[in-house]
């Protein structure tokens, strides 16, 4: 049962929330500009067709705008509502008070709290009440005003600039990122925006898209973004998924017995996938002689039509019947029965996309050029940066993720386009674009034993560096 105090402090915002609904035609100001690029950054966060659930919706702007194959609209305000329902009649709107949804049913693919936090009696309870509408792959996105701006907040409002607000919580990052904690939620990311929140030609344009993206001024900005997932996300004790293990080959004829042999089974089985790409040696035959020797195991075999290991893994996925997705590159230099710990990180929950990372434990003396490591180390810093989520090692070959999840990626790969020999790069952006949970697992890079490496230092260096740059357009500077 609700506090008398708790009581009163809802029906005194429910009343200030009618009375702002029925000046909004009329009310001028800073809000028009602030609440457009909100829609801007949340419609890069979700992708069209998504089950959507917004909480505190107001009149349903910000919903709409995502384009949910089903939008469902939260707010105590029956004046907000009754603008909602009149401008979007194909969203479902409900009164209701986010503190208390027992009656409220359904799951979501993504559930939203735009600048609500800042508003309620307890924001525990409204997130323990948000956990029970979220399936495993929910993402939780909240944003939320810095308490750096409460005063300039405070001006605007008495300059008629901004909506008139009641009292409210200035949590930090810290804070909703521990209260997330305590509801069974932990956040994927953060990161800030809006440091100009006029509509100012070209000036609201550097200060927003650029200036608020870099070190200091982000800490100037006026709003929080978080993204966050239930912890766990994967029962450990469902049933146990079949793992394909996809392994682009060319010129690895020697090498092609030790992976058979190595290659740990895992769940209900492990199916290996080859994908042979224009070899010069017995690559082709080799894997064909070993698939003859060993009928116990699971084998496909394609000869890949394409050119370049993005080519040859996308091949392989397409093919693969498991619900885990690993790539293994063939010159075995990440160990086979590491793959195991790749299978556990994602069968456990705690990732979503796995990426194997080189650059923790000391290598084989010849395993990697000085340069080569540095280059690495240098661009692993560029992508977290560019991301907002940690990848120490940004050309591992070897990377897992579930079967699902590679699907959606694939259907929003129109975002990215074709832009990557490699491979790696599609599916980290794609991860990220998704707000995937990404953990960097670090292995034990060993020196290649058979045949040569096919990185070309220079114009590969080049064309990371050109994918920095793409990635800063497409990811952080939007």
């Amino acid at each position: 049962m609700r506090s008398n105090g708790a009581n009163r402090y809802q029906q005194k915002r429910i009343a200030h929330w009618d009375m702002v609904a029925k000046k909004m035609d009329t009310w001028k100001g800073m809000g028009g500009y602030y609440h457009k690029r909100i829609i801007d950054i949340y419609k890069f966060l979700v992708s069209p067709g998504q089950k959507v659930l917004e909480m505190g919706c107001a009149q349903g702007d910000l919903l709409a705008a995502l384009q949910p194959s089903e939008g469902v609209g939260v707010d105590f305000s029956g004046e907000m509502l009754k603008r909602a329902t009149q401008k979007y009649p194909e969203l479902q709107f409900i009164k209701a008070d986010a503190h208390d949804l027992r009656e409220f049913g359904g799951k979501f693919d993504v559930i939203i709290l735009s600048d609500l936090v800042n508003d309620l009696w307890d924001v525990q309870a409204v997130f323990e009440q948000i956990e029970n509408l979220a399936t495993p792959r929910t993402r939780i996105i909240v944003n939320t005003y810095s308490r750096l701006w409460e005063q300039p907040l405070k001006w605007a409002e008495r300059l008629g600039l901004a909506q008139p607000k009641l009292q409210q919580n200035w949590l930090t990052v810290e804070d909703l990122t521990n209260l997330l904690y305590l509801t069974k939620m932990e956040v994927i990311s953060h990161w800030e925006e809006i440091l100009w929140p006029l509509l100012t030609p070209l000036v609201d344009t550097i200060f927003n898209q650029f200036i608020v993206k870099i070190k200091p001024f982000h800490a100037l900005a006026l709003t929080n973004f978080i993204v966050a997932r239930p912890i766990m996300t994967i029962n450990s004790k469902g049933p146990e998924p079949l793992v394909s293990v996809v392994i682009p080959a060319r010129n690895e004829a020697g090498n092609i017995p030790q992976i058979v042999a190595r290659v740990p089974e895992m769940g209900r089985g492990t199916e290996l996938v080859f994908v042979e790409g224009g070899s010069i040696d017995d690559t082709y035959e080799t894997i064909e002689s070993e698939i003859a020797r060993n009928p116990q195991r699971r084998f496909k075999l394609f000869r890949q039509t394409g050119r370049g290991k993005e080519d040859a893994v996308r091949l392989g996925f397409a093919k693969a019947e498991g619900d885990i997705l690993i790539i293994l590159d063939a010159d075995l230099t990440v160990p086979p029965e590491d793959l195991l710990r790749f299978y556990q990180a994602l069968r456990s929950g705690r990732g979503e996309f796995v990426n194997g990372v080189r650059l923790v434990y000391p290598m084989d003396k010849n395993a990697m050029r000085f340069l080569n490591v540095a280059g690495n180390k240098f661009f692993s810093m560029a992508f977290s940066w560019l991301l907002g989520q940690s990848i120490k090692d940004t050309l591992c070959g070897t990377k897992a993720l579930w079967k699902d999840d590679y699907e959606r990626l694939s259907e929003n790969r129109a975002y990215f386009g074709n832009f990557d020999p490699f491979g790696d790069f599609d599916l980290i952006f794609g991860a990220a674009k998704l707000n995937l949970k990404i953990i960097d697992l670090p292995i034990r890079y060993r020196e290649r034993v058979y045949g040569t490496t096919n990185i070309q230092r220079w114009a590969h260096g080049w064309l990371l560096l050109k994918m920095v740059i793409f990635a800063a357009r497409r990811i952080k500077f939007i």
